[in-house]
């Protein structure tokens, strides 16, 4: 299985387009321990030739540009064709907009398959401008959580519901902050016997999330803050990281402990907002991640398991 990081940051990206906080002012700067990264999402594929996406970052055309397994006619079988993307599928894992957008840039009549919760569709089905999405070749297939399904030859998807919240632009309706829902899920992909877990949006870890990424051969999980109110001590907002679905790196209640002791072959931490020290290579942050035996995702990262 092969799996490729895209983009590793959160919304925005590394440096935001609007951010003078430490971190970013490092990267605007152009110093060398704090890599430039786009916005969230990987590709995976089990031969090397059919990909899938999880997730459709705005910064999507970037991306494609700096990976040539994913450009037009990269495949052998697809040499003479005037129109081919190795990309067969996409799958999102919520609704929010930095793992959305990048489907308006998927918009020239290609074909792929779009998977994604019944309640995520649903929201996209709600927002006609997705309409450009051919419906003639491009086919949304609703899948449910804790059902298996075979998303390209050789790899198999199964979704998880993890606690998280609704997407920000639908913070409109009923919050459930916390829940496990349809509106925020993790990704087990199996190929052969190898196994990842591709989790970048998740508030908690209960015992059975623990249970079900256990023994996984890569983990990919939410790495957006290193604290729980840096957003705020930074004064770039008023919310909490659990509050907008994001449990913190670091802390007794953080993902390194709740985490700690499992058994993984790799574990990387992706979705990194753009405030968190851990981006800067160097720093007591980044030393603390190391030591516990994670990594930092960076985009051109690659994974043959």
């Amino acid at each position: 299985m092969h799996a490729i990081v895209l983009g590793a940051a959160a919304g925005g990206g590394v440096p935001q387009w609007n951010c003078a906080c430490p971190v970013c002012r490092l990267a605007w700067a152009g110093d060398p321990r704090v890599r430039p990264r786009t916005q969230s999402s990987i590709a995976v594929s089990a031969n090397g030739e059919d990909w899938l996406l999880l997730n459709a970052s705005p910064d999507i055309r970037q991306q494609l540009q700096a990976v040539p397994a994913l450009q037009p006619g990269s495949s052998l079988r697809h040499k003479e064709s005037a129109r081919h993307s190795p990309i067969a599928a996409v799958l999102l894992t919520n609704g929010d907009v930095d793992h959305v957008a990048g489907l308006l840039g998927l918009r020239e009549r290609q074909a792929f398959t779009l998977y994604g919760t019944a309640e995520t569709l649903d929201s996209l089905a709600g927002n006609r401008i997705f309409d450009v999405l051919a419906r003639d070749l491009v086919q949304r297939e609703a899948v449910t959580p804790g059902q298996s399904f075979q998303a390209l030859p050789g790899l198999t998807v199964t979704l998880v519901q993890v606690p998280g919240k609704l997407p920000l632009w639908r913070e409109n309706e009923p919050m459930r902050l916390g829940e496990e829902s349809e509106a925020t899920v993790g990704v087990i992909l199996t190929g052969g016997d190898k196994r990842i877990a591709y989790i970048p949006g998740c508030a908690a870890v209960p015992p059975w999330l623990r249970e079900t990424i256990a023994g996984a051969d890569l983990l990919l999980f939410d790495g957006t803050l290193w604290e729980d109110d840096e957003m705020i001590r930074h004064g770039l907002g008023t919310k909490t990281g659990r509050r907008m679905g994001h449990m913190p790196i670091a802390g007794p209640d953080g993902s390194i402990a709740a985490l700690a002791g499992l058994p993984v072959e790799q574990r990387v931490f992706i979705h990194l907002n753009n405030t968190n020290p851990v981006l800067v290579e160097d720093s007591p942050q980044r030393q603390a991640v190391a030591t516990a035996g994670w990594q930092v995702a960076h985009d051109g990262m690659v994974f043959s398991l």
